[in-house]
């Protein structure tokens, strides 16, 4: 039997099915790519439509793909994907909130957010005595780990935001020095200064300004230092990337996680 057929057998006795894919190569790309349409995505529906609106339909079809992401009984490259790209959109506007709509700083709004990140994946710790994703089934732990994602998106959006403007770096210099600092966690892993979990989880929080730094250079004004095609056309294009790969691995099944088999 392969290790497809096996992560999409019913729960029972001898098998648990994870409900977070493969670590690859191609996981981190098509993350980055989520959170740069996210970013995008969510200005530009800020400014198509009332904020009021286009945050309350980001959330309930977030919370629509959340429900069905957690109901499936093993995962799905598709549901997987649309719930993450859901979290990068809704994230992107819960983190615009506080400095747009409530006038709240990047400074404080990111540190916040760490705090709020430090707290969920304390409460996950506690709970499961692990943050591993390979240990993410159904109920307790998947509800932590999109609890944690959730927050890392906006603490990502924080932070990007924060280097680009309050800093004055800009978004091309801001997503270079995500660009390095993405590489700082693969390093410390390989020479065994961070282990497997810390390591993933620093690089999956940089993976948001990464990803939404070069998505805004591309999309802003070239008066506010970037390339000034808009922001529709950035996310039609990154979306369109993310659909080709995200039917590549539905094709494939490269991502198929290894299914826990209790002792």
């Amino acid at each position: 039997m392969t290790v497809n057929e096996q992560t999409r057998r019913p729960i029972g006795s001898t098998t648990l099915a994870v409900k977070v894919p493969q670590v690859t190569a191609l996981f981190w790309i098509i993350k980055v790519l989520t959170t740069g349409m996210g970013e995008t995505a969510s200005d530009f529906l800020a400014r198509t439509i009332a904020p009021e609106i286009a945050v309350g339909v980001a959330g309930l079809v977030l919370a629509g793909a959340l429900l069905a992401q957690m109901r499936a009984r093993a995962y799905s490259t598709g549901l997987y994907w649309f719930a993450v790209v859901m979290v990068s959109v809704f994230g992107t506007m819960a983190a615009d909130v506080l400095h747009v709509g409530l006038g709240i700083p990047y400074t404080i709004s990111t540190t916040f957010f760490a705090v709020a990140l430090v707290v969920v994946l304390g409460f996950w710790y506690v709970s499961e005595r692990t943050l591993s994703i390979h240990t993410v089934t159904r109920g307790r732990p998947e509800f932590f780990y999109w609890a944690t994602v959730l927050v890392t998106f906006a603490l990502g959006t924080a932070a990007g935001d924060l280097t680009a403007t309050t800093f004055g770096w800009g978004y091309l210099v801001s997503g270079f020095v995500f660009a390095a600092a993405i590489v700082v966690p693969a390093l410390a892993f390989r020479a065994r200064w961070m282990n497997a979990v810390a390591a993933f989880w620093t690089a999956y929080v940089i993976t948001r300004p990464l990803g939404a730094s070069f998505a805004d250079w591309m999309g802003v004004s070239v008066a506010r230092g970037g390339l000034g095609w808009g922001t529709g056309p950035v996310t039609v294009a990154w979306a369109a990337v993310i659909v080709a790969l995200i039917a590549y691995l539905a094709v494939r099944r490269d991502d198929a996680p290894e299914p826990i088999r209790p002792a």
